[in-house]
């Protein structure tokens, strides 16, 4: 075990690639459903679909350069957490795919979930020292 008491000065590197990690996911996705805001309404993109991917587009993308900065950390984990947990609810519970889905091949809901855990993790742990929560907050 002392190999690995030895790793705890380095956990702020460690949190420093988690939001990397997180925030890069959320952005690419967030980015991905930018091209929405050109559509209309159609028989397969509801109003209300619609507005919701283009609330995402700017949350998701917003959250993400928030994490990966250290800026405002717990406040945008908090908000991506709260999508991950839309994002099970719509897959496992509307939709009804199955956790992994891979007998179609395709990925079910575990990649939110390993998301919203990692969101959860950055609310509880914070940004840690590499972070502009660090300089402007001292937090």
């Amino acid at each position: 075990m002392g190999v690995f008491a030895q790793l705890h000065p380095f956990g702020d590197w460690g949190l420093l690639a988690l939001r990397l990690a997180v925030g890069i996911i959320f952005l690419v996705h967030g980015l991905q459903k930018l091209p929405m805001w050109k559509m209309s309404p159609s028989a397969q993109m509801s109003e209300r679909m619609l507005f919701i991917v283009r609330f995402l587009s700017i949350t998701e993308s917003l959250g993400a350069v928030a994490v990966m900065t250290g800026f405002l950390t717990q406040l945008a984990s908090a908000g991506l957490a709260i999508i991950m947990v839309g994002a099970i609810w719509l897959k496992a519970l509307v939709m009804k795919e199955s956790f992994t889905n891979a007998k179609e091949h395709k990925a079910g809901w575990e990649f939110a979930l390993i998301l919203l855990a990692a969101s959860l993790g950055l609310f509880f742990l914070g940004a840690g020292n590499f972070a502009l929560d660090r300089v402007l907050f001292g937090i």
